[in-house]
């Protein structure tokens, strides 16, 4: 995926620039068209040589359920006629990347057994900041397979305190 991601990045770096001061708000709307660029119907549609960029802009424009600003319009035209849809996602990975560079933050999923509740995940979210030391965007998903306990994943880094991570060092410590 390294073409992607090449592809990505000036378009990211770009939007970024551009948008100044509103980087939450553009996130959002970016995160929402990115979304829409991954069904793999649309990009066959994006893709056909009979549909016109037109048809294909009304129709990602149809599927965003919040309205866009003029910003947004703009920049999903110029995808759309540079057949760089299939980048979208990746250009907004990278543009969040920046985002959280310039505001010192990162984003964290936490992976869960069960559903969190607001005061949980609030409780969560603090320890992962003390634990990582920076302000965290935390998004919660949820994987039954890790049986209880929850799996933080901040970048590159991992904190599993999972019973399925604990059942594995159990394991890995009776066979050794």
């Amino acid at each position: 995926m390294a073409e992607l991601a090449t592809i990505a990045r000036p378009y990211a770096e770009a939007l970024f620039k551009a948008q100044g001061s509103d980087l939450a708000a553009t996130a959002v709307w970016l995160d929402e068209l990115a979304a829409v660029a991954e069904n793999p119907q649309l990009r066959q549609l994006a893709e056909n040589p009979k549909v016109e960029t037109a048809q294909v802009f009304d129709v990602m424009t149809g599927v965003v359920q919040a309205s866009l600003p003029d910003a947004a319009k703009n920049f999903l035209r110029l995808v759309i006629e540079n057949a760089r849809l299939p980048a979208l996602p990746e250009i907004a990975n990278q543009f969040r990347s920046l985002k959280n560079a310039a505001s010192g933050s990162s984003d964290a999923v936490v992976y869960s057994a069960f559903a969190l509740d607001a005061q949980a995940l609030a409780d969560v979210a603090a320890t992962l900041e003390k634990r990582f030391g920076r302000k965290l965007s935390v998004k919660v998903e949820l994987d039954q397979s890790l049986i209880g306990g929850i799996r933080a994943v901040v970048g590159d880094e991992v904190l599993d305190t999972s019973v399925k991570a604990r059942l594995e060092q159990m394991k890995v410590a009776l066979i050794s």
